[in-house]
């Protein structure tokens, strides 16, 4: 089992590293990432901060903790110079908040996002065509998401990425204890989406290799 979207309290969730990590564990995560909102006003907070609890943590944890940021709200302007910051700064995985529905995200964030080169689109809503296109030729990864209420388009994200070859990731965007996903429920995730053990297999496999990357 591995999440690659997930918070603390330096963002809006509820634990330190430490705790968020002991969570995971007892679940047989082999990796998370703590993937926490910012954007450029704390990313130079926030990262060498979930760094140096990787740092720690991994010396004493069976789960590997991967450094991870989540551009928040971020105008599409300013993608690319802050996912090159944010991997300057030493995040393995960089998220960009897509455009759910649940919220007043900028139009065109989907598209900066993947121009930008992220690792995942989180909840990227409504994604056209055109752009679920790009991020499979840039090796984008679509999430499927766990959360409430950014699930709810869940169906047509996976409808879009199956069409065009996109990668996904199926992600708990895990804020507190109660959020995260057991192996189970994450493919009760993925299945709801409409997508086949067989593809949700596929999804475990590519989830794997980027946490390698990121990870090393």
């Amino acid at each position: 089992m591995i999440d690659l979207h997930t918070h603390t309290f330096f963002s809006d969730g509820e634990l330190v590293p430490a705790e968020h990590l002991r969570r995971v564990e007892v679940l047989d995560y082999r990796a998370v990432a703590i993937t926490d909102h910012a954007d450029s006003s704390n990313m130079d907070f926030i990262i060498p901060r979930i760094v140096k609890a990787a740092a720690d943590l991994n010396r004493y944890s069976k789960t590997r903790l991967i450094a991870g940021i989540e551009l928040t709200h971020v105008p599409p302007e300013m993608f690319a110079e802050l996912t090159r910051k944010a991997r300057e700064l030493g995040a393995g995985i960089v998220v960009a908040h897509g455009e759910t529905v649940m919220e007043p995200v900028r139009p065109g964030t989907n598209r900066a996002a993947i121009e930008a080169g992220v690792d995942i689109l989180s909840h990227p809503g409504f994604i056209t065509d055109e752009d679920a296109k790009l991020a499979a030729d840039r090796g984008v990864f679509l999430e499927i998401t766990g959360r409430k209420g950014h699930s709810l388009t869940n169906g047509y994200v996976a409808a879009k990425a199956v069409k065009h070859g996109a990668k996904m990731a199926v992600n708990a965007d895990a804020h507190g204890p109660g959020d995260f996903l057991t192996a189970r429920m994450a493919e009760i995730v993925a299945l709801g989406a409409g997508l086949s053990t067989e593809q949700y297999a596929k999804i475990r496999k590519d989830m794997t290799e980027l946490a390698e990357k990121a990870g090393k």
